[in-house]
């Protein structure tokens, strides 16, 4: 398209807005108010998902040895664990380590540790704690580690692991209904807008067609007002949520102190690293789809 054709085009575009005036400021509203919901949501799915991945670097299965395996032998299992794909960390965890975690079952009563101080009933407790990049791999990572040469036996919990997975499978089916829906209800709305314009220019649509104006040359206003409405229904909401945002969890956080020891959210700037495209492009497809559909069927004169 050349400059001057987009400068007509984009012309036209705004004059269409100001044609329709109420219109597109429902067309406008309603998109805001659907990415503003989208926006929230998506800050909230951001920061659950950020959330499950702190606990899944928590969970971790337990990999105890046969009593004869030689510290060579450890080594080696140690090594070869630290290969499995989905394995984020391995911890050696000594005899000593072990019977000092076992305090906490003494309820710190030294005269009853004293008691193990030369004869460590978890001498042959010696481990290793695998840690997990993605807790729903856990049980063939189990399994790996059950085929390696000294392994005795490896404890792990498969509630944890499970509950997880399906709070992440859940976050992903939410995420695309909700999206879906938003799409549906904006999509729709900009095709209203778009529609009330040409209503109005259809004499002189079918007059540019006549004369043997291109389906480009005559698509690309109401093309474009869709795509303006779309940006414009994108910045406000996006520039609203950027404010809320760091009030929204300063107020949670303060009215809720129990929260800081158990809860960490995500700095604004993470966010909107991938909220503020996302937003934008969003905007932008909606309305593009939106009114090239509708022009679509009055093209045909």
């Amino acid at each position: 398209m050349r400059i001057s054709t987009f400068g007509y085009s984009m012309r036209q575009g705004v004059k269409n807005i100001g044609r329709n005036k109420m219109f597109s400021i429902a067309s406008i509203a309603t998109m805001a108010a659907c990415i503003f919901v989208f926006g929230v949501f998506f800050a909230m799915v951001l920061n659950v998902n950020f959330m499950v991945k702190k606990a899944e670097e928590g969970v971790a299965f337990t990999v105890f040895f046969k009593q004869d395996t030689t510290k060579a032998t450890k080594d080696e299992i140690g090594t070869e664990l630290k290969q499995l794909d989905g394995v984020l960390s391995v911890k050696y965890v000594s005899p000593e380590e072990a019977l000092k975690n076992f305090e906490n079952y003494f309820d710190g009563d030294k005269q009853l540790m004293e008691g193990f101080k030369d004869d460590n009933p978890l001498a042959y407790s010696d481990n290793y704690e695998v840690y997990l990049k993605d807790v729903s791999k856990q049980a063939k990572l189990v399994s790996s580690a059950e085929a390696l040469n000294g392994v005795r036996e490896v404890r792990h919990s498969d509630v944890v692991a499970k509950t997880l997975t399906k709070v992440n499978k859940l976050l992903g089916i939410a995420s695309a209904i909700v999206i879906a829906i938003l799409l549906a209800v904006s999509i729709f709305l900009i095709s209203n807008t778009v529609t009330m314009g040409i209503n109005i220019r259809r004499e002189e649509i079918a007059i540019m067609k006549y004369i043997g104006a291109k389906d480009s040359f005559v698509r690309a206003p109401f093309v474009l007002e869709g795509v303006l409405i779309g940006v414009i229904g994108a910045i406000i909401p996006l520039a609203i949520l950027y404010v809320m945002y760091n009030r929204a969890i300063h107020y949670v956080m303060s009215k809720f102190a129990l929260l800081n020891n158990i809860m960490e959210f995500l700095p604004v700037h993470k966010v909107y690293a991938t909220l503020l495209p996302l937003g934008l492009i969003l905007g932008i497809g909606i309305g593009f789809v939106g009114s090239f559909l509708t022009i679509r069927k009055h093209l045909r004169v």
